[in-house]
């Protein structure tokens, strides 16, 4: 290459050499689904500008949520249809290392629980009884197992029609308010799901989850919430997602195994985002109508993006630059 050769292709390469994009190598940063995540981003934040590890931040943030007694994360949350509140919660590290648990009864911080199975055995998964179990043998205890006012007002409606029927985007109803339990006076409910990505200062990802699942379910269900590659996933070398909605057609698509697959293969976290949720709807576009699943990601730069089936899904950022609510993107409207 001559030396005007060199300098025409110098001078049309150089804005993109030079362009930034909104987000560009932000760390640390801490992403959260839902408005609900606002107080959830600012209590990862004190581990983060603490440089704090991405693990303790994500961590920190799902515990705070599950102490919140009127919110439908945690032993506040609504029960199944059997009156009794399960919980599920799982994390996962920059290392690949995770552990979750599902179904776990009278415990009060499943995320914590899920960090134990990570770090104490050689299994991913625990689950019911054997959760529980390993929970106090570990130095949790048990709680007691009553409902919360606003769950056993919103079971004695549920009770006198005994109908499943979730309502789209019923955890973000303003007038509700961000710890309020999702439900109508009809007693009709949905669920909701704290799912949290961060990346600290030294630019490695974690990711935890934590939910009570959705209200009035049979028991025993578990959605994708725990399941590593449905409900999260972190891949340290690309990016990281979590997802909040119908956790039956998450695992369908292994949601969030996905949505890294595609950022992998260069699609920005919007994009890689709305591709996953064009995959259900693709499955069944009718049933799709009907749902909500939103997806939220971050890639290695700092990068997020959300995007969701229908209107309504928002999700909560938390950097040096910013401190906001965004509403997703959608395909129904």
């Amino acid at each position: 290459m001559n030396r005007r050769k060199f300098l025409q292709w110098g001078a049309l390469t150089a804005p993109l050499l030079s362009f930034k994009s909104p987000g560009f190598f932000q760390k640390p940063i801490v992403v959260s689904t839902w408005d609900s995540g606002m107080p959830v981003n600012a209590e990862a934040w004190k581990v983060l500008t603490n440089n704090g590890k991405s693990l303790d931040a994500v961590e920190a943030g799902a515990r705070f949520i599950e102490n919140e007694i009127n919110c439908c994360v945690g032993l506040g949350g609504y029960p199944d249809r059997d009156g009794i509140v399960t919980l599920d919660a799982c994390i996962m590290d920059e290392n690949a290392n995770c552990g979750a648990v599902a179904a776990i009864e009278r415990i009060k911080h499943p995320v914590s629980v899920a960090r134990m199975v990570m770090e104490k055995t050689p299994h991913v998964l625990l689950a019911g009884a054997g959760a529980q179990q390993f929970a106090l043998e570990n130095g949790f205890t048990l709680e007691p197992q009553t409902l919360s006012k606003e769950a056993e007002n919103a079971y004695e409606q549920w009770l006198k029609k005994s109908e499943y029927k979730p309502v789209i985007n019923i955890e973000n109803k303003k007038e509700n308010g961000p710890f309020a339990p999702p439900f109508f006076e009809d007693g009709s409910a949905n669920h909701d799901t704290m799912g949290l990505l961060a990346i600290d200062a030294t630019g490695n990802m974690s990711g935890a989850v934590t939910t009570s699942g959705m209200a009035f379910k049979l028991h025993g269900r578990v959605g994708d919430s725990p399941i590593i590659g449905a409900g999260l996933f972190v891949d340290n070398t690309i990016g990281a997602a979590t997802s909040s909605g119908v956790g039956e057609e998450v695992i369908r698509i292994c949601g969030t195994h996905l949505v890294v697959e595609y950022m992998r293969n260069g699609y920005s976290p919007e994009m890689a985002c709305k591709k996953a949720c064009e995959r259900i709807i693709q499955h069944d576009r009718e049933k799709a109508k009907q749902i909500q699943v939103g997806f939220l990601a971050i890639n290695k730069k700092g990068e997020y993006g959300a995007y969701s089936i229908q209107k309504g899904f928002v999700f909560s950022v938390k950097s040096n630059k910013e401190n906001r609510i965004v509403p997703a993107k959608y395909f129904f409207g």
